[in-house]
């Protein structure tokens, strides 16, 4: 571990977090961090102690060679720095890794012993749930924070769910509870095609984000690979009339429960992200928002592994009841109700 004295005092810092997990359907919300780590050459300091929250039995090491040099990477959590120029510079922190498997609360504390230190302002959790959405709709990203201040000057929800929750959730407690402002971010991931990568809900996050703290993101190659994903299961729907049936069940679910949202206000916030990114390069349409989106290898119902999803419910119902192969509730938790999977709606907390 690299000691803090290493690290340059930072400018306005905000922390950026991520578990690989329960929380992270289509592994949205790593890949997020992941991307903002790359694009801007973050610089790692330090890496939690692997032995201290991980079962090495749920989270195996990998062994790899480096030169003939057989190594071991062990699971962990890593932070890293970000510097940003500009004229509004602006630096984050970066923390990226994997739902701890014990001691969550020292987890969590030692995560804020590093806010402390480097005066981070604020603290944003990004995650993903699966959920009754269409893949052929904007994805559907809702922040919520316990903070009631917070949530009425940045226009958040204040979260009011009750039940299990995730790394995402305790983390985002503990930092309301040492007084750091925390926001926690979440897309929601169609349940039909829940595996990863899933491109679009990944750059609906950073959009989000980049509204939230007041940044220009890089997308890089994202945008393009949201459309080709799109495309992608847009090809396989196409090939089973029950999948295209169930989609269409949904955008019709999906369209009737927006419509009234289509305010004014609504309309100049989209206005507003393309006249930022107007000038941005090649795949970046209005907004940097991908309207079509890697190749997919298979649809699936993650409740039974079969390849194509239940009978549609009808539009009334608007729930569908399914699990993810990691064991991921977020629907659950979107909805406050363990035995209504799914509503595809904007989760009240974690």
């Amino acid at each position: 571990m690299i000691e803090l004295e290493s690290v340059p005092e930072l400018i306005d810092p905000v922390m950026v977090a991520a578990f690989e997990g329960w929380n992270d359907a289509g592994d949205a919300a790593s890949t997020a961090v992941g991307h903002l780590d790359r694009e801007w050459k973050g610089e790692v300091f330090a890496a939690l102690d692997a032995e201290d929250y991980y079962d090495f039995q749920v989270n195996r090491p990998t062994v790899w060679l480096d030169g003939g040099t057989r190594k071991i990477t062990w699971p962990t959590t890593r932070l890293s720095v970000v510097r940003i120029g500009g004229e509004k510079p602006r630096d984050l922190v970066l923390v990226r890794g994997i739902e701890p498997s014990m001691r969550w609360r020292s987890f969590c504390n030692e995560i804020l012993g590093f806010a402390h230190e480097l005066g981070v302002e604020m603290v944003v959790i990004l995650g993903a749930l699966l959920g009754d959405t269409p893949h052929t709709r904007p994805v559907p990203v809702s922040g919520v924070t316990s903070d009631a201040d917070l949530a009425r000057t940045m226009d958040l929800e204040e979260t009011r769910y009750e039940g299990p929750t995730g790394i995402v959730g305790v983390l985002q407690e503990a930092c309301t509870h040492a007084g750091v402002p925390a926001v926690s971010l979440w897309a929601a991931v169609p349940h039909y095609v829940s595996q990863p990568p899933n491109p679009k809900a990944t750059l609906a996050l950073l959009n989000r984000l980049e509204d939230l703290i007041g940044l220009r993101i890089p997308l890089g190659e994202l945008p393009e690979d949201a459309r080709a994903w799109q495309l992608g299961v847009d090809q396989l729907a196409s090939e089973d009339s029950e999948v295209a049936e169930y989609v269409q069940t949904l955008e019709e679910a999906r369209d009737t429960a927006e419509l009234p949202e289509a305010s004014g206000e609504a309309i100049a916030r989209e206005f507003e992200r393309y006249l930022r990114r107007r000038d941005g390069g090649p795949g970046q349409g209005p907004g940097g928002h991908a309207t079509e989106s890697g190749d997919v290898p298979y649809l699936r119902d993650p409740a039974g592994g079969r390849t194509r999803p239940p009978k549609p419910p009808r539009p009334e119902s608007g729930r569908g009841k399914v699990s993810d192969d990691k064991g991921q509730k977020g629907p659950d938790e979107a909805s406050g109700n363990e035995s209504d999977e799914g509503s595809g709606g904007a989760p009240e907390e974690e």
